[in-house]
């Protein structure tokens, strides 16, 4: 990864095999969100350098450089897990600048790197594995016909700032392995691990042309990209209402889009999950991983404790008194467990929401306000104390709405059915969770629960090969698994017929 002084110098900008400035000469500072310190410079990039990108990969998928889509499958995936490799070699570098970029710890940053390189080869074992078509019988032996897949063609591929480089490769690597080219357009406050892949694909040898980036705001590259006429697929992960508007700039050129709009996640705890010491430990544990891994700026975080009425005082006072142990830091710190938010705006936004919740008659168990400064957590710093807020209820905006931040609200239930209706109680149906030692009510709320993602018994694991997607304002469309690559896709039949005879439709 080349140091602030080089990025500036070449550009943050990848067009056709070139790094350059952006064309109006604007740049950006980013900040290191721990102390709020401006440590990179970044090109700021508009409509200007989006239309030159766009016509890069274009020129690259029609036949340009390269000729990505006519390379073989098998040096695809060559080509793939040469980029993992590259991303192991490089994982301290790269886990340390995505926990300066992210403000996560440097142990989450090292973790996203791992996951990186497993979705790269996951990918190209995929892609590698497949079979060349599906034969269709036609009832003729003078007939072959196949159903084939090809690339969709350019993909616009615009990513969120809390996992940069993780969803970043959830799109990049199915996108390469099924033929495409694209133009990536990174949040603009932490683009910094986006750049550092896309120099790392140059490294493995992908043509000049496949791989464009862009740094800079939504509002200008994210619609360009969008609405572009020569963009065949736009993929987006982020928040509803810009979402929304990525759907409505696509519709009339009827692209294909696949959106991940972020969730509002229940954790549902049955009391005789809880029925042993070590049963308690571990569902109160992974409580707290729930909300307050990342600082809580998950788009699948348990942000919605919903817990059996019965065990609730005791649960509640535990995950209070360990969430008050919690090390808040500089995510690079030893020791440390839990990081800033990404920007002062996001904490406004998340101290906005813990307001709003105390006067609708929420009880603040822990946290609640900013931390005391200390060597390791600078007053000018974007920490927010992990909270827990008790007697919450549906009709909470905090309930409702998406904090994205370390904010965890409590409900209860007493039957089974009342807590699958507070599960399924939201606008949102990304994921959420089940605990219960009763292996029958598992598999029953897990089937009730209208969420793309289900665990029973544990929280936030995934697999590249399980698909990941979601239920309602969550988005459309899948990542991950088979169904990740089939988005970078259309299905071609094939018809042929060996013995074509002359055809009559009409007389005289």
């Amino acid at each position: 990864m080349a140091d602030s002084t080089e990025l500036q110098a070449r550009g943050t900008i990848h067009v056709g095999g070139e790094w350059r400035s952006a064309v109006s000469g604007a740049t950006r500072e980013i900040l290191d969100p721990a102390d709020a310190t401006p440590f990179v410079v970044v090109a700021e990039g508009d409509e200007k350098d989006t239309d030159l990108a766009v016509e890069a990969a274009r020129r690259a998928f029609d036949g340009g450089q390269g000729e990505w889509p006519l390379t073989p499958v098998a040096e695809r995936a060559a080509l793939l897990r040469r980029v993992a490799d590259l991303l192991v070699r490089d994982r301290e570098e790269l886990g340390l600048l995505e926990s300066r970029d992210a403000g996560k710890t440097l142990e989450e940053g090292r973790v996203d790197i791992d996951c990186v390189a497993d979705a790269f080869r996951y990918f190209a074992d995929l892609v590698a594995a497949e079979a060349p078509g599906r034969v269709v019988d036609a009832g003729s032996p003078d007939i072959h016909s196949v159903v084939v897949h090809e690339p969709v063609g350019v993909c616009a591929l615009i990513t969120p700032w809390n996992y940069p480089l993780l969803q970043a490769s959830w799109k990049i690597a199915p996108a390469l392995a099924a033929g495409n080219t694209f133009v990536v357009k990174p949040s603009e406050i932490t683009p910094l691990t986006t750049i550092a892949l896309i120099e790392l694909l140059v490294e493995a040898g992908l043509p000049a042309g496949v791989a464009n980036i862009v740094t800079g705001p939504g509002h200008s590259v994210g619609a360009r990209l969008s609405e572009h006429p020569d963009v065949d697929l736009v993929s987006f992960t982020g928040g509803l209402i810009s979402g929304t508007k990525v759907a409505q700039a696509a519709a009339p050129t009827v692209k294909k889009v696949a959106l991940e709009l972020g969730g509002k996640n229940p954790n549902v705890v049955f009391a005789d999950a809880c029925a042993t010491d070590e049963g308690f430990d571990t569902a109160v544990d992974q409580a707290l991983n729930a909300a307050f891994i990342h600082s809580g700026q998950v788009c699948s975080a348990g942000a919605r404790l919903i817990v059996e009425e019965s065990l609730r005082d005791r649960f509640v006072a535990e995950l209070a008194r360990r969430a008050q142990r919690i090390r808040l830091g500089r995510g690079t710190a030893d020791g440390v467990e839990c990081g800033p938010l990404v920007s002062e705006q996001q904490r406004a936004k998340v101290e906005a929401y813990v307001e709003s919740a105390l006067k609708e008659g929420a009880v603040l168990r822990s946290g609640g306000k900013r931390p005391a400064p200390s060597e390791e957590r600078p007053e000018s710093g974007y920490f927010y104390e992990p909270t827990l807020l008790d007697h919450c209820h549906r009709d909470m905006r905090v309930v409702r709405e998406e904090v994205f931040g370390p904010v965890l609200t409590v409900e209860t239930f007493r039957t089974e059915d009342e807590a699958v209706a507070l599960a399924n109680d939201t606008e949102y149906g990304l994921a959420g969770a089940v605990w219960t030692a009763d292996a029958g009510r598992a598999r029953r709320v897990a089937g009730r629960l209208r969420h793309g993602t289900v665990w029973i018994n544990d929280f936030h694991p995934y697999l590249p090969q399980a698909e990941w997607g979601g239920f309602g304002k969550s988005g459309v469309g899948r990542e991950l698994g088979p169904a990740g690559l089939a988005e970078y896709r259309e299905s071609k039949h094939v018809y042929q017929n060996l013995a074509p005879k002359p055809v009559r439709w009409f007389t005289g």
